[in-house]
């Protein structure tokens, strides 16, 4: 009998294996192929062709006509015919007549600059300038000075550049909560001439979109410029949490970390006249919400986080599925029938299965599925004897022939929950014990880990390359990091611990991770307290988990460098 239904169980999978096979897009994904047309606003143009040539690079028969066009004038043409259009927030408000399907990919940036001469460039790089500072010179009839804005006596004068750019200014407002500028502002007649005004002047100061100010060909400012650092938290300087002023890559990451003011980062959208059905379409807007995302930091852009991305993800995939079920209907009730009757099988297998189990066990109680989230306490922790223990929560162990083995601990993999990446040194680097060694990435997220020793590499574990997630399944044996060939090991190891006196150590470093989650869920996300605790104040498993870019680099910042 038990024969007869596995032989039976074994026709059906097949029978279904055959007709998903048979689906359209099933197995390797089909090339895509076909033509695009895009819309796009002026502004948006230099990002729009960099998107259009890096899809066509590996869609080479996939044919995209860009359109560069008035801002008033995109709403009509998508009305009119088949295609999609990226705007900016300004060119967006010229669709408010005629709605219009939309999505979120990417942002832009506002930046406040001025002359890299200026005579207070030194201390306003030093304390930043507030947005209440410069509502007051807006606010003010008198002539601004930067005496007044940096509250000293000193009066020498300050010129306001200003242009007609509606998403700049609009921008501007909503940042000072103004709603209007100063009648004596010096006004431009666009972006470059505003630019080429502020490289003259020493004492000027202007507000444009970073896109306007990058260099694509080297990442960098045009001469003569230089970004106002921003006091976001108004303390009277710039602190680690807004440091993010040294180069324009660490500006891109401070604003897609939540460090800038949003009030200063507009928005980008993909508009089209109705969702879009297109498959070819529907691609290349995935394409750009994942491995497009890429290409906007580099063109004076900022990408969008990772649960962003997913928001706006969700709404083509709700059109695939809508479409899939369209395509295929016939294939849907056969696959409904071959369920059922699968379904029929396997219950007649589970309960012949469970009968005999019970006769064999009669009299034993069943086991009950555990349903509660799984908590994150001390008992939850892997701490194995054998192997030394540092306080940047990484271990240590000397094999036989003298090289040591090191990873992450139990502890920390627990916090981070599933790894996606592990960003890895070549074989050869050598690092000293507290220098950075590796980062550990969850979508974009990460951390940086520092070494327990000092040393050559010699090799390291190639499988996190292709499955980071063995630092998680086991962090001690199969997720192994680096071997390294130490040359301070004798005295190093004092300053190592092991496992009972680690597990003691613990009991203090749950403490500090309590107080950590506290203030730092107050200060930037109260609503995300449920995501990280139980009932009675236990802590959830992965607790970094499901909390933003701005919680990892807190806990960069104020957990794991604080250990050093």
């Amino acid at each position: 009998m038990k024969t007869r239904i596995f032989l039976l169980i074994g026709l059906l999978l097949l029978n279904y294996s055959i007709a998903i096979g048979n689906e359209p897009g099933a197995g390797n994904k089909p090339v895509q192929e076909g033509s695009i047309n895009v819309y796009t606003s002026a502004d948006l143009y230099n990002l729009t062709t960099r998107w259009a040539s890096e899809y066509s690079k590996i869609n080479p028969l996939i044919k995209i006509n860009i359109i560069k066009a008035e801002d008033n004038s995109i709403a009509g043409m998508l009305n009119s015919g088949t295609g999609i259009g990226f705007v900016s927030a300004a060119s967006f408000n010229a669709f408010s007549q005629r709605p219009v399907w939309n999505m979120v990919v990417g942002r832009d940036v506002i930046v406040p600059v001025m002359n890299a001469k200026n005579p207070f460039a030194d201390e306003i790089c030093k304390r930043g300038i507030t947005s209440e500072e410069l509502t007051r010179i807006f606010g003010s009839s008198e002539k601004p000075t930067w005496g007044m804005l940096l509250g000293n006596s000193q009066n020498i004068p300050l010129h306001y550049y200003t242009m007609d750019d509606e998403s700049v200014n609009t921008g501007i407002e909503h940042f000072l909560k103004v709603n209007q500028f100063r009648s004596d502002a010096i006004k431009t007649s666009g972006k470059q001439e505003m630019i080429a005004a502020i490289q003259r002047d020493p004492d000027a100061l202007g507000f444009c979109n970073l896109v306007d100010l990058v260099d694509l060909t080297n990442q960098r400012l045009p001469e003569h410029i230089k970004l106002v650092p921003i006091d976001k938290n108004g303390n009277g300087k710039i602190d680690y949490m807004e440091d993010i002023y040294a180069s324009l890559q660490d500006f891109s990451r401070g604003v897609w970390i939540g460090k800038y003011p949003k009030a200063l980062t507009g928005t980008i959208y993909s508009v089209s006249s109705v969702k879009p059905q297109n498959e070819s379409e529907v691609a290349f807007l995935k394409w750009v919400l994942s491995d497009g995302q890429q290409f906007l930091s580099t063109n004076g852009y900022s990408d969008l986080v990772y649960n962003e991305r997913q928001t706006q993800l969700e709404k083509l995939n709700e059109n695939v599925i809508q479409i899939a079920a369209q395509k295929n209907d016939e294939n849907a009730i056969l696959k409904m029938v071959l369920l059922v009757v699968l379904a029929f099988g396997v219950t007649g297998f589970l309960f012949d299965w469970g009968i005999r189990a019970y006769r064999r066990k009669q009299g034993t109680s069943p086991n009950v599925l555990d349903s509660i989230p799984v908590v994150f306490n001390e008992e939850s922790l892997n701490v194995p004897k054998g192997i030394y223990f540092d306080k940047t929560h990484t271990w240590a162990f000397m094999e036989k022939d003298g090289s040591v083995k090191i990873g992450i601990d139990d502890f920390l993999q627990h916090i981070t929950g599933p790894l996606s990446r592990v960003g890895l040194k070549p074989a050869g680097v050598k690092v000293k014990k507290g220098d950075p060694l590796l980062t550990i990435i969850q979508n974009g997220k990460h951390l940086t880990i520092y070494s327990p020793v000092t040393g050559t590499i010699t090799a390291s574990n190639k499988t996190l390359i292709n499955n980071s997630s063995a630092i998680n399944t086991a962090p001690y044996t199969e997720g192994w990091v680096y071997m390294i060939e130490p040359t301070n090991w004798l005295w190093e190891i004092q300053f190592l611990t092991m496992a009972d006196q680690y597990k003691t150590w613990l009991k203090d470093e749950f403490t500090r991770l309590k107080d950590f989650l506290a203030t730092a869920l107050k200060v930037n996300t109260p609503e995300y307290a449920h995501v990280v605790l139980q009932d009675g104040g236990a802590l959830k498993d992965s607790v970094l988990s499901d909390l933003g870019p701005e919680v990892w680099e807190d806990f960069q910042t104020k957990f794991i460098d604080n250990t050093r």
